[in-house]
């Protein structure tokens, strides 16, 4: 079974219709479920990125985003990792021997669990996962 990594740039542009990325992120996701693909995993931080990118939004998106952030976590195609003192260890190891790369803390426990987990494919437009040799599924 194909598992994808969603990463918090697909939630953020599917919850928000004027994202430069919202067209692009519904029809990638399309054509994954009509391809097959119905296993998904993200984790804590994503979601918390999601809703802090959304935190000084109108009502309206708050809720959009919340609402997305719950059904995610119910959602059973969908694995949310929790982060454990394993993962953030090696998160934050990873952090500092890419210095020289603008990964955020976040980037780097997603690139851990895609390793571990053995996940090429990341649903994202970040392209620093591209960098780390991942397959970016809403690139340009």
């Amino acid at each position: 079974m194909r598992r994808i990594f969603v990463d918090s740039s697909y939630y953020i542009a599917v919850i928000d219709p004027r994202d430069r990325n919202h067209a692009r992120t519904l029809a990638t996701m399309a054509q994954l479920i009509a391809d097959g693909v119905t296993s998904f995993v993200t984790s804590e931080p994503i979601l918390f990125e999601v809703l802090a990118y959304f935190a000084r939004a109108s009502v309206y998106y708050k809720t959009r985003a919340a609402t997305m952030v719950e059904g995610t976590r119910l959602d059973p195609a969908h694995h949310v990792i929790a982060v454990t003192p394993d993962l953030l260890d090696r998160a934050i190891a990873l952090y500092k021997s890419r210095a020289d790369q603008p990964y955020s803390l976040t980037d780097c426990a997603s690139m851990e669990i895609c390793r571990r987990l053995k996940i090429t494919d990341v649903l994202t437009a970040d392209t620093d996962f591209r960098n780390e040799g991942f397959d970016v599924l809403l690139h340009d």
